[in-house]
């Protein structure tokens, strides 16, 4: 009993000088640490510092950067593409707007006003003129149409009296038949207006002529004064022409009858557009009318413009992915081929055309081979599948390993094997081999 008390007390002992060993050992190790850290080299210091610096610079710098990757990213990148593409887009079309405008404002809209002078020929007859209008007048638009005369002041206008003025408003010349080549130009011409009016210069009575001529002396005799009138007519009001290049008048014709001989300084026609509707609209209010009809074709542009796209964009669409369907198709086509030369039937020349059981050792169940002609695409699972029912329904176990070493071999006379059954794959050697062993532990085969 002492003895066990002794070695007790010693087993004690041993463990607290262990346990103050490793005492001593750790505090000498912490004081290697701390003078460690004392004298550690300044330079390494400086080092630390540099580098603790250069990684917060490399932070900050990294922080500075993060608005400038986001504005070159590839999201970014196709957002200006596509902001371009659009803004270039919409200044193209609304300048392309701008001259659809402007032509249609042009076309659409006569001009206010067409005057043209009147250069009378005198001889024989009547003093008469013509004027040419070309194409300043369009159909279905109400015009007024005048005259202006300026006249002196002599004794045979003022003893004129009343005057009639004719004027007539021509077509275009048609084209001349046969028969009338000869005839003048002027009867291949229609009349489609005419009017005839009278005019008078104002009367003034001898003692009122008198005194505005010697008021106005100084006028005269400085020259910016004449003894002259200019009497304006009108002949016709809100004339319009039906529509057709046939019907809109090219000339204008007058006539001037009177019973003296008169004399005239100039002569002339005047002719003012009635707007009404749409066309005083767009001529009184013109940058109304302007951003109106700009923005109408500019939104149609536009819409046309996304509509095309969209159209381009799917055909595209569909041509990438009718390619990568048909890249799909082959690739399946060239694997189903692949996987067909695996039962090529030039790969069974050397084998027989009649199938046939092979006997098996001991209690291994007979092996059956299916020749070319009946069943050539038959694989080695088809076989074990059949190896397993021929189990399941007999009952019978097949030989343990150390049976099939003292069992001998069985030749075959007269045809040549053809080797099924010796070239199998990891995996059915595997299988294979689990059933021997539940056989040599005398459970159930496995069925795979």
């Amino acid at each position: 009993m002492s003895r066990r008390i002794y070695v007790h007390e010693l087993e004690k002992d041993s463990r607290r000088r262990a346990r103050e060993a490793r005492l001593a050992a750790a505090g000498a190790d912490k004081a290697d640490q701390a003078n460690d850290s004392h004298t550690q080299h300044p330079q390494d210091e400086l080092m630390e510092i540099i580098d603790q610096a250069k990684a917060a610079i490399g932070k900050l710098w990294e922080t500075a950067l993060v608005p400038f990757h986001a504005a070159v990213s590839k999201p970014a990148q196709k957002a200006y593409l596509g902001t371009f593409l659009f803004a270039t887009t919409s200044l193209f079309l609304l300048g392309l707007s701008t001259i659809a405008y402007a032509l249609f404002y042009f076309n659409y809209v006569p001009q206010v006003s067409v005057e043209r002078t009147i250069y009378l020929q005198f001889g024989e007859g009547h003093p008469h003129g013509v004027a040419t209008l070309d194409s300043s007048l369009t159909s279905l638009q109400a015009y007024d149409v005048s005259l202006f005369l300026h006249l002196p002041r002599t004794p045979n206008n003022q003893a004129a009296g009343n005057f009639m003025l004719d004027l007539s408003l021509l077509s275009p010349a048609r084209a001349p038949s046969t028969k009338e080549k000869l005839l003048p130009e002027s009867t291949l011409k229609q009349r489609l207006a005419h009017s005839r009016r009278p005019a008078i210069l104002a009367y003034a009575s001898p003692i009122i002529d008198t005194a505005s001529t010697l008021t106005g002396l100084p006028w005269y005799v400085l020259g910016w004064k004449t003894e002259s009138e200019v009497v304006e007519v009108s002949m016709f009001e809100g004339i319009g022409f039906p529509k057709g290049w046939t019907n809109v008048p090219q000339e204008v014709k007058l006539v001037v009858e009177a019973d003296e001989k008169m004399q005239f300084y100039e002569v002339g026609v005047r002719i003012f557009a009635k707007f009404g509707g749409l066309r005083w609209i767009m001529y009184h209010h013109r940058i109304l009318s302007y951003m109106v009809f700009t923005s109408m074709f500019w939104s149609s542009s536009m819409i046309s413009a996304l509509l095309a796209w969209l159209v381009l964009s799917s055909y595209l669409t569909s041509d990438s992915t009718a390619m990568k369907k048909e890249e799909s198709t082959s690739l399946k086509i060239k694997t189903e081929q692949s996987e067909s030369e695996k039962y090529e039937p030039s790969l069974l020349e050397g084998l027989s055309d009649t199938s046939r059981t092979f006997p098996a050792i001991g209690r291994h169940v007979a092996l059956r081979f299916n020749g070319r002609g009946e069943d050539a695409g038959r694989g080695f699972d088809e076989g074990v599948k059949q190896e397993d029912e021929v189990i399941q329904s007999t009952g019978l176990q097949p030989l343990t390993p150390e049976a099939d070493d003292e069992d001998e071999e069985i030749e075959t006379s007269g045809f040549r094997d053809s080797g099924i059954g010796t070239g199998l794959d990891e995996s059915q050697r595997a299988r294979v081999q689990r059933r021997k062993k539940g056989s040599l532990l005398g459970g159930p085969p496995e069925n795979q």
